[in-house]
């Protein structure tokens, strides 16, 4: 069965690799087409399965050194810390801001229907501010790109 993806430890610090084709190459940037697929794609009954499901990613990779060509299978690799900063900034964050403001709608006598309307609202100005930031954010989460040898593929 083909793996997906490695965790390895380095510098006492997770580096996630996930196998990856080069689609497309512009000036500095590297375009790496990756598979995301589900937890249970590995599965002997996936196709029987209404959970089991894969999407094509493309993620941009800045890249100076010019020695990768299109349609070549590369590593994309990152820090575990990466993604458990984004599932901080897209999911628990915003929980606790939805959470924090029924309770404070709530004991403000607002009544449960509004404070639940408050909270769910709070969410559009929250997203807005991680879509106006997104030049930033992208700086922090940067992915790196290896080439694959033949003893490793």
């Amino acid at each position: 069965m083909p793996c997906f993806c490695y965790v390895s430890m380095t510098n006492m610090c997770y580096t996630i690799r996930h196998t990856g084709i080069i689609e497309r190459i512009e000036e500095h940037t590297v375009f790496v087409k990756i598979v995301q697929q589900s937890a249970c794609a590995g599965c002997h009954a996936r196709s029987m399965c209404a959970t089991a499901e894969s999407k094509e990613k493309v993620i941009t990779v800045p890249d100076h050194s010019g020695d990768f060509h299109t349609n070549e299978q590369v590593w994309l690799c990152g820090q575990s810390s990466m993604g458990l900063q984004a599932v901080l900034f897209a999911f628990v964050f915003p929980l606790i801001a939805v959470v924090l403001t029924v309770l404070f709608g709530v004991h403000r006598q607002w009544g449960e229907a509004l404070s639940a309307l408050a909270g769910l609202l709070l969410l559009l100005p929250y997203y807005g501010l991680l879509y106006l930031f997104r030049h930033t954010l992208k700086k922090r989460f940067v992915f790196t790109i290896q080439k694959i040898n033949e003893y490793e593929s």
